[in-house]
């Protein structure tokens, strides 16, 4: 892990389906996978993963969280900054993500562009310009 110990920072927990057995989007997208317990059954139960230092983790839904697909809705946009969001705009596109936003330079000093990935998480890709 690029994450030093003695650092503060956020690592989002995303929520994915019970039964969910393949996140194959993640490292197709870039993400290094630290680890991944599994269920009996082999779903998966909590994976961690990063990309380049930003440490996250995939969860199956547990007590009363809930995740996009069975929300109906987004229930969390992970911002991600990056020194090329078309770069990674372009990647998530091709590792089966759908692009919400293109890549866009706005008045407010962000190139941003958002996606939704397999399990409707939006994911917001931005650089301060």
């Amino acid at each position: 892990m690029t994450v030093k110990h003695n650092t503060t920072y956020f690592a989002p927990e995303l929520h994915i389906p019970k039964g969910t057995f393949n996140i194959d989007f993640y490292t197709r997208f870039g993400a290094t996978e630290h680890f991944c317990l599994r269920n009996d059954d082999g779903s998966i139960h909590v994976a961690e993963l990063e990309i380049n230092g930003a440490v996250f983790h995939l969860h199956e839904t547990m007590r009363a969280a809930l995740e996009p697909l069975s929300a109906n809705g987004v229930t969390a946009t992970i911002g991600l900054f990056v020194p090329d969001v078309a770069a990674v705009m372009e990647k998530a596109i091709l590792a089966g993500a759908i692009e919400i936003n293109p890549t866009t330079d706005h008045e407010y000093g962000y190139r941003q562009g958002m996606f939704k990935d397999p399990f409707g998480h939006y994911w917001q890709i931005q650089k301060k310009i």
